[in-house]
């Protein structure tokens, strides 16, 4: 199970520390995405961590101010997003993938997925 918190209201430029506590297995044996949905607007990927393939990966919108991460004393994954936008606002999910070597792009290979969290970023 993935339980995603940590959104909230900000205004541009602010920084915000997405988390997403893993329960049930160890983050580590998944990639782990980032996935966001605006209103009015599909579900984009963010970002994700591979940790099987030590790898991020960052959607090129936020490359450069969004960070993914893993503690593994904790089993949590953040997603740090600095210099944030207007078009940052979104209900950010988090979701787990069980193969290291498949799209980290397409949402349908992930099999688990978090509630969301509300990022609203005011202008």
């Amino acid at each position: 199970q993935l339980q995603a918190s940590g959104g909230g209201l900000v205004w541009a430029g602010d920084s915000l520390r997405l988390s997403c506590a893993a329960s049930g297995g160890t983050y580590r044996a998944y990639v782990m995405g980032w996935f966001r949905r605006a209103p009015g607007k599909e579900r984009e990927f963010v970002a994700a961590l591979n940790h099987r393939r030590s790898r991020t990966y960052y959607a090129d919108s936020v490359k450069g101010r969004f960070t993914v991460s893993g503690d593994n004393a904790k089993n949590t994954v953040y997603l740090q997003m600095n210099s944030l936008k207007a078009e940052d606002s979104a209900v950010y999910y988090c979701a787990a993938n069980p193969r290291p070597y498949s799209s980290v792009l397409t949402p349908s290979e992930y099999e688990s997925w978090g509630q969301g969290t509300l990022v609203t970023v005011s202008s």
